[in-house]
């Protein structure tokens, strides 16, 4: 794997800027070649097989290559266009040493996997430190954490490093994924990557891909038309975490066409009937939540509450040598 060349014509995503991510930060995701994180820590709640017993070891990737106006990560993602992409999102590089630290010390805590957060348009630097890592005694399995949005040539890069890959299907509507997540070839990108996943899934672990689907208010039919697809693709290969979670952010609102409230018990009592209906069972179905008192602020050493997560590192933390 040539890192330089890999960063220097950049064609990571689906996006494929083609900008040259050696010169510092630029295209869409508004970062360099240097892998930035903004925290890592021991998250409870991720699905239970995930989680476990000793919660699950996240590590945040600072950066995206989507624009979703409601992400719940704005501050270190640029979602929303709260910050021009070209700003430096809260996180700071570090380096192929410094990740396998952090790596090694969520498995000294007890971690039960390591969860990459959201690394898509950093995969060749992360591939580099999970290799550091494993070399360094990493035993833990390895998660692939991402919105779904991804190329499929850079999906094999990670082929042989993941163990559980847990991709988002947000949505099969290019219109809405042009609204709201500023991609409008996000279906067909997300839908042929979760294939590629799925034909690729570890067989050493019980959970091979979880695919995640956020239900937005007002939007029914495009979770409809997501539990159809993974019936028709998935069912039997994959699990569906279903998450009913979709909470209003202030700092995005006033972009004015984003879903200015929570889920409903009508909503939410729909869609479990469409499970019902297309015969899904296999997976996660979120209790109704309608609170914002989980959401994440990464100014704070422990972004989330501490009955949530246990902190382990910061990206205000002195660097590691």
């Amino acid at each position: 794997m040539d890192i330089p060349t890999l960063y220097q014509n950049c064609r990571l995503c689906p996006r494929a800027c083609g900008v040259n991510r050696l010169a510092g930060p630029d295209g869409f995701c508004g970062e360099s070649s240097r892998l930035r994180l903004a925290f890592a820590g021991l998250h409870r709640g991720e699905e239970p097989p995930l989680s476990g017993k000793g919660g699950s070891g996240t590590i945040f990737v600072s950066g995206c290559n989507l624009g979703c106006i409601f992400c719940q990560n704005w501050q270190i993602s640029g979602g929303g266009q709260t910050v021009k992409r070209h700003e430096q999102h809260l996180g700071r590089p570090v380096s192929t040493d410094e990740f396998t630290a952090i790596c090694l010390e969520l498995q000294k805590k007890g971690a039960e996997n390591i969860n990459i957060v959201t690394g898509s348009h950093a995969v060749p630097a992360i591939v580099q430190g999970l290799i550091a890592a494993k070399t360094a005694g990493l035993n833990i399995p390895v998660l692939w954490n991402s919105s779904g949005y991804e190329s499929l040539e850079t999906l094999e890069l990670l082929d042989g490093h993941i163990d559980t890959y847990m991709p988002d299907l947000k949505t099969l509507d290019s219109s809405l994924a042009a609204k709201f997540f500023n991609a409008p070839d996000y279906p067909q990108a997300a839908s042929q990557a979760i294939l590629w996943m799925i034909r690729h899934k570890s067989q050493q672990e019980p959970c091979h891909v979880i695919i995640r689907h956020l239900i937005l208010p007002g939007h029914l039919e495009s979770t409809r038309a997501v539990l159809r697809w993974f019936a028709d693709n998935a069912q039997g290969s994959a699990l569906l975490s279903l998450m009913s979670q979709y909470t209003p952010i202030a700092e995005t609102n006033n972009l004015g066409h984003s879903p200015g409230r929570f889920l409903n018990k009508r909503e939410y009592e729909t869609v479990l009937g469409w499970l019902e209906e297309f015969g899904i069972e296999d997976g996660f179905c979120q209790e109704l939540l309608t609170g914002s008192d989980w959401l994440p602020d990464f100014n704070r050493f422990n972004p989330f509450s501490s009955d949530l997560s246990v902190a382990v590192w910061h990206f205000t933390d002195a660097v590691h040598t």
